[in-house]
């Protein structure tokens, strides 16, 4: 039989390595299919993603909505977007306001299969040119493959291949946490998966509310539009989120800022 003494320091035992365990899997990023899903889980900080390849309604709403809250976010857009003479103003913009600029993919290609997401749909020849003359659009406004070392796939859908590219371009693929389906904030009615926007914005409360480590090095996605099919704007609930969200002491961050950070 154990002493009281023995017992206490076996039970202390057990929570201090109860403690190293947990801090060893939320410290760091967290890795599907060789991309970054999410940040280190140890730090209040989230990164707030918009992406655009056809639609950019909500480009002005949004701009507005993070300068009122004193947040940065990240905006991933591909080839197509970069050359359309009536997003240059927007995109000026946020380059003005200091929010990250990245790439993705020029063509926005489907990489994988759907279904069986091992089997690539591109070689690596097409998807580096894909890759490549999205940079070569983005340096037209000045922001050069040093000052945007992140990549996220086109459809947000890649495997391990893509990744192991991605990297042998000298870039990093990253994609969204999942959890909240803030990246349904496209879907339409007519869709099968489609999700209204209240519902989203109450999915990415109760999330928080419900993971351990809250949203803490969250990469949170949205759409910068979502097309005249789609009434239900998730951004105009933006200003909301972000305002719940920083009460809960939430700072929103670049990518980069969020990947970078020191421990």
């Amino acid at each position: 039989m154990l002493r009281p003494v023995a017992v206490f320091y076996l039970v202390l035992i057990q929570v201090i390595s109860l403690s190293i365990a947990v801090q060893a899997q939320t410290a760091g990023p967290t890795y599907v299919q060789g991309g970054i899903v999410r940040g280190d889980q140890r730090h209040a900080k989230i990164a707030l993603v918009f992406t655009a390849h056809d639609y950019a309604e909500g480009g002005e709403m949004i701009l507005e909505a993070l300068q009122e809250e004193s947040a940065k976010a990240s905006f991933f857009f591909t080839g197509v977007f970069y050359r359309r003479p009536d997003a240059a103003p927007l995109i000026q913009r946020i380059k003005e306001q200091a929010h990250y600029l990245g790439a993705h993919s020029d063509q926005h290609l489907l990489y994988c299969d759907w279904e069986d997401r091992q089997r690539l749909l591109v070689d690596k020849a097409t998807f580096t040119k894909d890759v490549v003359d999205n940079y070569l659009e983005m340096r037209k406004f000045g922001v050069d493959q040093k000052d945007a070392p992140y990549f996220l796939p086109p459809y947000e859908w890649y495997n391990d291949s893509i990744s192991s590219w991605t990297e042998d371009l000298g870039l990093t693929l990253v994609n969204f946490s999942s959890g909240t389906r803030s990246h349904a904030d496209y879907t339409t009615p007519d869709m099968p998966n489609y999700v209204d926007s209240d519902s989203i914005f109450k999915q990415i409360l109760a999330y928080e509310e419900q993971d351990p480590n809250g949203l803490n090095g969250f990469i949170l996605l949205l759409h910068l539009g979502v097309g005249p099919n789609r009434s239900d704007k998730f951004h105009l609930l933006l200003p909301d989120l972000l305002r719940t969200l920083r009460a809960r002491n939430y700072t929103f961050v670049r990518i980069d800022e969020l990947l970078e950070q020191t421990p």
